[in-house]
């Protein structure tokens, strides 16, 4: 039974949506009104459901995560601080993915508990689809920060809660995520929260400009502000472009600056700038520039691309097979084909599949992975396809949208197919077939546009055989078919391992060598567990180094074996690195090994006694 307070909200929502056309003015902002439209009208939700919010499972919510990485990486330190400014009032930090799934969150020990039964916690979903007006939700349909107080909820269950929250863009203007602060007690009048909103929104627009510099690195990049004491430390616009001038990334602000001088975006640098003006502010000074065609002036800095280290060349290699499989499969996803990637465990082919969809048209859409093999069997059908209100027993009254519909206009990466019940299979036959899904219990199917990527480790043709999995799945999945090679047989297994040490020491905050023992012993161990086993392995060893090159000691003790230890290994340099790995991958044949690297065999002798190579059976 609702209390008092839910029941007079309930009445007020109900009023307000159901007069909206005679009401002179809404007793709440127009950004909160509209989203209590829709959560009314459009998702049919109840305002007086008193139900917490939709958590991930472990494994969806391990999965989240680490597709957002690099994001929460990169986002963890601004996280941290603006949690340590208002921790004092009592406020948590959330962190969301672009589809409000909560995947980062600081809060304190005193009121954790309190937090939690509120639904402010990792996991938790909050999408306006199913939780109606919240402060995520509307972040993430108008794109702009807000503060959701109190009775501006949809829902009873969150009118104590007040939320500020903000958008966070990648460098093409994509949804990254969503920053949010919440508080379970504040005073009743919006107003009090002007200035945590204003925080969230510079925090939010920190992690924007740290996530752009890091990926527009390697581009031409202009920092810009109207005050040229803030440009290095605060810069409002950011600008990347390539060696011809092509814009290729640009901040909220950017955009939204261009567009308002320009009326459009321009596509290249030189219909913003003067470049002969540019190209006498690339001193590293800050200079004052003048828009293009117009009066007014902005102070920037124009940073030249980083050149790539010496370490960072094998780094942008990548097994040639691999490269082909993606270009074609890139095309025949183009042609809304499914694709099958087939692999043993732990040779990547989630990350196989992410960069499919990024490198296809509909990159712009989302991006949903499900793991059959995670999830329970009594609990597929329903996370995968939705659920009306009252569907069976224990449903959410207010019912469920599946991953499928959350897909829509993106790509759906189904890992593990093989392990998919036989009754799904032939549902999602349909979904291939029709484009239509059809939640649990709903009298009425759901038109999808969805592109399917599907990924196994077993022999699906010998499932077949056995009755365990459909042959006309089968034969509709196997005609765009895609195996990634095991670790022990791919060319990059040195840029690899020079990737995965820096993003695990980076992750350790240290920076590590690796020793000449130490990498000798990486590039030739089997790998059983491919990729995802050299991951954990380069973590565990960051853990337990206590130097700053790894040691073979470092290694866990079934990687290392019988290893003798020996004296301490100095760091091997990149182009002994690279070196190494040619003559270790070619058996210490001098002519091959000579072959890959591009050299003559006497310049390959010469690098050799220069680097302190030690040959097996070396003969000058």
């Amino acid at each position: 039974m609702l209390a008092m307070n839910s029941r007079e909200h309930v009445d007020c929502v109900s009023r307000v949506v159901r007069n909206a056309e005679r009401l002179p003015q809404a007793p709440v902002p127009s950004l909160i009104f509209d989203s209590w439209r829709r959560s009314m009208e459009q998702h049919r939700l109840d305002p007086g459901s008193l139900q917490g919010p939709r958590i991930l499972s472990e494994p969806l919510l391990k999965e989240c995560r680490e597709r957002a990485e690099l994001f929460m990486r990169i986002a963890g330190e601004e996280v941290a601080q603006l949690h340590h400014r208002v921790r004092h009032a009592d406020y948590c930090v959330m962190l969301t993915d672009a589809q409000g799934q909560t995947i980062d969150h600081r809060v304190d020990a005193s009121i954790r508990t309190d937090c939690r039964k509120a639904g402010l916690y990792l996991g938790t979903c909050w999408s306006e689809a199913e939780e109606g007006t919240c402060g995520v939700a509307t972040v993430l349909t108008s794109k702009t920060a807000v503060t959701v107080h109190k009775r501006d909820h949809f829902r009873a269950a969150f009118i104590g809660l007040t939320c500020s929250a903000a958008p966070i863009f990648d460098p093409q203007g994509h949804l990254l995520g969503v920053l949010d602060v919440s508080a379970l007690k504040s005073p009743d009048d919006r107003g009090s929260q002007h200035l945590i909103r204003q925080m969230v929104a510079q925090s939010a627009q920190a992690i924007e400009n740290a996530f752009f510099m890091h990926s527009a690195r390697q581009h031409w990049v202009l920092q810009a502000h109207s005050t040229p004491g803030f440009v290095d430390s605060q810069p409002d616009l950011l600008l990347a472009w390539d060696q011809d001038g092509r814009l290729h990334a640009l901040n909220s602000k950017a955009r939204q600056a261009l567009r308002l001088r320009f009326g459009q975006l321009p596509e290249h640098i030189g219909e913003v700038f003067d470049v002969d003006a540019l190209r006498a502010a690339t001193d590293q000074s800050t200079r004052q520039l003048h828009w293009l065609g117009k009066p007014d002036a902005v102070h920037v800095r124009v940073n030249a691309p980083r050149r790539p280290s010496v370490r960072a060349l094998p780094e942008t290699q990548v097994d040639p097979r691999i490269q082909e499989h993606l270009r074609l499969a890139a095309r025949v996803k183009d042609r809304n084909l499914p694709v099958l990637v087939q692999g043993e465990t732990g040779v990547g082919k989630e990350v196989f599949a992410r960069q499919l969809h990024e490198h296809s048209t509909r990159r712009d859409g989302p991006f949903v992975a499900v793991n059959c093999a995670a999830i329970p069997e009594s609990l597929i059908e329903s996370e995968l396809f939705g659920y009306s209100p009252g569907a069976f027993t224990g449903a959410s009254s207010k019912g469920m949208s599946g991953l499928l519909l959350k897909a829509d206009g993106g790509t759906l990466f189904l890992d593990e197919i093989g392990d998919m019940p036989l009754a799904l299979q032939t549902r999602l036959l349909r979904v291939l077939a029709e484009g239509e899904v059809a939640p649990l219990g709903a009298a009425k199917t759901r038109v999808v546009n969805i592109q399917v990527i599907c990924a196994s480790h077993r022999d699906l043709a010998a499932l077949v055989s056995a009755g365990r999995f459909r042959e006309d799945l089968y034969f509709r999945l196997g005609c765009a078919r895609f195996c990634l090679p095991p670790l022990r047989e791919r060319t990059d297994k040195l840029a690899l391992i020079n990737r995965l040490l820096e993003q695990e020491a980076r992750n350790s905050g240290v920076s590590l060598g690796i020793g000449q023992a130490t990498l000798q012993l990486l590039l030739g161990y089997a790998w059983p567990g491919n990729v995802r086993q050299l991951r954990h392995v380069l973590a565990y060893a960051c853990a337990v180094c206590e130097g700053t090159t790894l040691q073979v000691a470092d290694l866990p003790i079934d990687i290392r074996g019988e290893q003798p230890q020996g004296l301490a290994e100095q760091s091997a340099s990149p182009e002994r690195q690279m070196v190494l790995d040619a003559l270790i991958r070619h058996r210490w044949k001098p002519s091959p090994a000579a072959q890959a690297l591009g050299i003559s065999r006497a310049t390959l002798y010469r690098r050799v006694n220069q680097l302190g190579i030690d040959m097996p059976g070396k003969t000058h």
